[in-house]
């Protein structure tokens, strides 16, 4: 188990250079946009726009913060995304657009290698104690409000525990805190 403090969080510009991404995790460590295997970002987004293409990537999006945004992507009916919604999945190299629907948000990003991983992303409401299923492969557990312990690890707001499993299991968390698991698995 790593924890990644929030203070420790690498900030960079976005690919398209419209704006700045908190990257919470990326692997190979080190690696650069053009070659991340996989990755896990926060971005402040102020206006409407574009957003990045990125080849041969699927990305699963989340609001954090803000009232959300409308999603224009290439071949699918407008998607709505605010903070009740569902993480999105969506392939990153599809042309994509985004409207605000009232000031500016926070979102999660988690992206994947399409042709050696895939991912999921599920919010977590933790208030007490329960076990949590964690896949085989990278599993990262990210606080977005309150305060958590994954087995007796404290986690504040904006950090973030990475485990790495051989083998599926679970994990006790306590605390009152708003969770999201992402599970990386290779194919």
């Amino acid at each position: 188990m790593t924890l990644l403090r929030s203070d420790s969080h690498r900030r960079m510009p976005w690919k398209n250079g419209g704006g700045e991404t908190v990257e919470i995790a990326v692997s190979p460590e080190g690696a650069v946009l053009a070659d991340f295997d996989w990755r896990v970002s926060m971005a402040t987004v102020a206006t409407d726009g574009r957003f990045s293409v990125f080849p041969g990537i699927d990305r699963t999006l989340s609001i954090l913060d803000g009232e959300g945004m409308t999603l224009f992507i290439e071949g699918r009916a407008p998607e709505r995304l605010t903070q009740a919604s569902e993480p999105l999945p969506f392939a990153a190299d599809a042309p994509t657009s985004a409207t605000l629907i009232d000031g500016t948000i926070t979102d999660l990003n988690v992206m994947t290698r399409r042709d050696c991983f895939t991912h999921s992303v599920r919010r977590v409401a933790i208030d007490g104690h329960r076990e949590i299923a964690f896949e085989i492969g990278t599993n990262l557990v990210l606080c977005h409000r309150g305060n958590a312990k994954v087995d007796g690890m404290a986690l504040a707001v904006g950090d973030c525990l990475l485990i790495s499993n051989d083998s599926a299991g679970r994990h006790s968390i306590s605390g009152k805190a708003q969770l999201f698991h992402i599970a990386i698995a290779a194919i």
